[in-house]
């Protein structure tokens, strides 16, 4: 089953007098459970691809529709409450709040949610658990490494217990072992819990992790195979 459909979709940007159009036209289909990295030279519409499948980014055309929702329509504001509850973000820098605790960082997210503090709790520790960071909980991000605070991203993105997990180069930032810990972690997040990931790297070798390979060029999808190279 599709749990990602892009159809038509063109965004396009105004740079000066010149317009660029990161997505032309394009149609994807991610199925559920898929894991998919994309690849492109720096410019070319991978992290816009990451916005418009969140629904950060308004598209010029066509249509998104994830878990069968139809999302390029919706005001802000039902965005804002569809996003926290079906979607997870993996940011390269982290993009932890200082002041708060890994606990309370990954807890953030759910107090977007209708949920009681049973249940936010619960699911706090079981996104912690999952990420191998029980133990960290009380500590600040100035406590950790930067595997852990990466870790720390990863438990808030699966929190809300999200349809799909968007990462942007959720290795950039990292050294050699700390990357392979990551992706060993991407993996069995991807194939434990089922979890439908869309990675953006400029890393052969991470991008080689993921089920399904794409390759972003002049605003068209390339599939990525073994042996072959096909546009989709």
């Amino acid at each position: 089953m599709n749990i990602v459909e892009l159809r038509g979709v063109t965004k396009s940007f105004r740079k000066g007098d010149e317009t660029i159009t990161p997505l032309d036209n394009i149609d994807l289909d991610i199925q559920e459970g898929e894991f998919v990295s994309l690849m492109g030279p720096s410019g070319t519409g991978k992290s816009t691809l990451l916005n418009v499948v969140s629904g950060i980014d308004r598209v010029d055309s066509g249509t998104i529709r994830i878990h069968g929702q139809q999302i390029e329509g919706m005001s802000r504001g039902k965005l804002a409450d569809w996003r926290a509850a079906n979607l997870g973000y993996i940011f390269q820098t982290h993009n932890l709040i200082p002041v708060l605790t890994a606990y309370e960082n990954v807890e953030l997210p759910t107090l977007l949610l209708k949920l009681s503090a049973s249940e936010r709790r619960s699911r706090v520790e079981l996104a912690l658990e999952a990420v191998g960071l029980t133990d960290r909980a009380n500590h600040y991000p100035r406590q950790l490494s930067g595997g852990q605070e990466q870790r720390v991203g990863l438990a808030r993105s699966i929190v809300c217990h999200p349809k799909v997990v968007v990462a942007d180069e959720p290795t950039g930032s990292l050294d050699v072992e700390t990357s392979l810990s990551v992706q060993s972690l991407l993996k069995r997040l991807n194939k434990e819990l089922n979890i439908t990931l869309l990675m953006v790297t400029h890393d052969t070798q991470v991008a080689s992790i993921a089920t399904r390979r794409l390759y972003l060029d002049r605003g068209k999808f390339v599939e990525v195979n073994e042996t072959a190279v096909s546009h989709v």
